[in-house]
């Protein structure tokens, strides 16, 4: 979209920082900025901004008609543009209410099996503003759910060096009795430097076998060309990385195991060890880090044995990404992209407190999801991969050599 100036008038103004209530001056204020977005949309549209004459126009307004947005905020009286020849098109309605609706229909599920109490009801009326039956919301959940799980379950396309994988725990209702169920999620930076949400799935473990058949399922729609594949330490998600990506490196969080050798080590030392963890993990290179190590073991081996024996076991692991170009470290250090994606959903979930089933789990979530991910590749190229093909090739390129010398020397 083209860059929007939003103009407001003194009566808006007045309306936000003088009125009685604060909901009426928000709802004004998001009132009259989607209403602008919605005429720049038009322009776009018809390459011509009212009243400018051009030789690109393609067609010309003719009024607006009326249409209702529900918000958080309350409704939207919006002013939707028609024109003259054709047909104005927005996805702003699909797209600003999707995880609104995801959100409500969550809650309106408790309702409606019950399992609320008496808050997700206040809850459910304040957001919907009515009351909802089963065939309202069977009409709801067969427009949503197929768009989630189309997304969800889509191609994946071109390549994707670099894997993030994590899990999240939410408590679900199955079979009369509320269970904890991890949701595993990932998200990759492809071959052209921007980041995709790859997908979800509910298991009951974070096991082995549940983030095989993880990843056998992203494999099966598309996902190749993973390099280096980035998690926290779960012995089931370790052990399945390395059975499904063979010959990727695996990273482990550097925020998560900090935060594990400062639980290791004494209080009076977890400043200055932690510091000095630090450092070997933000060393430029290996040889510097293994200087690090060793002077780390020596001054604290006798104070903190637990807190060596888990830096000295986990070296390799937490290092594993030092021998690449210095550039492509920093992202590939952390988890952290990912626990913003655990943390938007965590935001709705303190509401519901206990999903119904698992398919609201996929609803909300992959809702939630969508938005991030349409947000990411609309935005700025995360990395730039041109350095790391270039890095790649030479490396390939050395082992092959240093391949067809040990081939000689058998010979």
């Amino acid at each position: 979209m083209a860059q929007l100036q939003i103009t407001l008038n003194e009566q808006l103004l007045h309306q936000l920082f003088l009125g009685d209530s604060k909901e009426s001056g928000v709802d004004a204020l998001l009132e009259a900025i989607l209403n602008q977005v919605l005429q720049a949309q038009a322009g776009e549209q018809v390459k011509a901004d009212r009243y400018e004459h051009n030789e690109e126009r393609t067609d010309y307004r003719n009024g607006t008609y009326p249409r209702n947005l529900k918000t958080r905020v309350g409704k939207l009286s919006l002013n939707v543009p028609r024109l003259r020849n054709g047909h104005f098109s927005t996805d702003l309605f699909a797209r600003y209410q999707r995880s609104e609706q995801a959100l409500a229909l969550s809650l309106m599920e408790m309702v409606i099996n019950g399992v609320s109490t008496r808050r997700v009801s206040q809850i459910t009326e304040e957001l919907c503003g009515t009351e909802f039956s089963k065939t309202t919301v069977s009409s709801l959940c067969g427009r949503l759910d197929p768009v989630v799980n189309g997304w969800n379950n889509r191609p994946l396309e071109g390549s994707y060096p670099f894997l993030f994988v994590d899990a999240v725990y939410t408590k679900v209702r199955e079979d009369g009795q509320v269970r904890s169920r991890g949701v595993l999620i990932s998200y990759g930076i492809n071959e052209k430097g921007y980041r995709t949400i790859l997908g979800l799935k509910i298991d009951d473990s974070e096991s082995t076998e549940a983030w095989k058949n993880y990843f056998d399922w992203l494999k099966g729609r598309g996902l190749k060309g993973v390099d280096v594949v980035v998690s926290d330490d779960h012995g089931g998600l370790v052990a399945a990385v390395q059975k499904a990506f063979q010959g990727a490196t695996w990273q482990r969080c550097q925020a998560h195991f900090l935060r594990n050798v400062r639980d290791h080590l004494p209080k009076a030392l977890k400043s200055e060890g932690g510091e000095q963890v630090k450092a070997i993990l933000h060393a430029p290179d290996l040889t510097t880090a293994r200087t690090l190590l060793q002077g780390f073991l020596n001054t604290y081996q006798e104070k903190a044995p637990k807190a060596t024996a888990l830096v000295e076991a986990a070296f390799d692991d937490v290092t594993a990404v030092l021998p690449f170009p210095e550039a492509y470290r920093h992202r590939l250090r952390t988890t952290n992209g990912m626990e913003r994606l655990n943390e938007e959903f965590r935001r709705r979930e303190r509401v519901i407190r206990i999903f119904p089933n698992r398919e609201s789990v996929i609803r909300l979530m992959g809702s939630v999801l969508m938005e991030m991910n349409e947000k990411w590749l609309e935005g700025r190229r995360y990395l730039d991969m041109t350095n790391y093909a270039e890095w790649k090739a030479q490396k390939l390129q050395k082992q092959n050599q240093k391949s067809k010398v040990t081939s000689i020397y058998q010979n």
